[in-house]
């Protein structure tokens, strides 16, 4: 019988916002609020926390027993849920949830598992972008896809290019992924590409080795916390949740 996991991966270190995992909002550590979203996706048979860091294993292991240690070394978070799904042989499609997203739906993670039973070696999310600044912004990581929603390429620059303006329409992405398990293992076997060195997006890689990543559109902005500001959000944000 094969299994669909979602692994949320948790490294201790942060150069923005040390110990993010275990920042607590509302009395409750950041991972927390992660793994409870995920545990909301009807499509998911495990959901498991993958860590290098023993204080993070330890806090994890109060609300779960799922909760599996890591190398140190690797250098994705893609290549740290590998090493959790070669553990697991029935573990088919893995979603990588990263532990920084504690307002994913868990509809829309659903939506990157339906995907993957459908046929796509990858899913993920994008979102209509219309502000400038975010099409514009390096930090967030544009896609341009193709007529049946696969991705073409994925871009730090403004793609496409508009020689004629009020035509383009722009999609930012939104860092979730499904694998099915050979395309998870292909991916991370392989060495980095030219491309993914040099826009620092490892969904580059998997373009590179041919694999078909299906795009899904929805209609929320992420609050991914990289920063003391974008706690401040999610704090604010939480407390309207009550």
């Amino acid at each position: 019988m094969t299994k669909t996991a979602i692994i949320i991966p948790a490294r201790f270190a942060s150069t923005r916002l040390p110990g993010k995992p275990l920042i607590k909002v509302l009395g409750k550590p950041i991972i927390q609020w992660v793994f409870e979203k995920a545990k909301l996706a009807k499509l998911a048979d495990e959901v498991i926390i993958a860590t290098d860091n023993d204080l993070v294993y330890e806090v994890a292991k109060t609300f779960t027993d799922n909760v599996e240690m890591t190398s140190e070394n690797h250098k994705s978070g893609s290549d740290r849920i590998a090493e959790v799904a070669k553990r697991h042989e029935d573990f088919e499609y893995i979603v990588n949830l990263q532990g920084d997203e504690p307002l994913i739906k868990p509809e829309s993670i659903d939506s990157i598992i339906d995907g993957l039973h459908k046929g796509a070696d990858i899913s993920t999310l994008v979102r209509v972008l219309k502000d400038e600044k975010e099409i514009n912004n390096p930090n967030l990581v544009k896609c341009v896809k193709d007529n049946n929603d696969f991705a073409l390429y994925f871009s730090r620059s403004k793609i496409p290019y508009e020689r004629n303006l009020g035509e383009a329409e722009f999609y930012g992405h939104i860092g979730i992924y499904g694998y099915t398990r050979n395309a998870l293992l292909s991916m991370t076997q392989n060495p980095q590409t030219m491309l993914e060195k040099s826009e620092s997006l490892e969904q580059l890689r998997a373009l590179g080795l041919g694999l078909k990543i299906k795009t899904y559109t929805v209609d929320f902005v992420p609050v991914g916390i990289d920063t003391p500001e974008d706690l401040n959000e999610f704090e604010k944000i939480a407390q309207g949740l009550l």
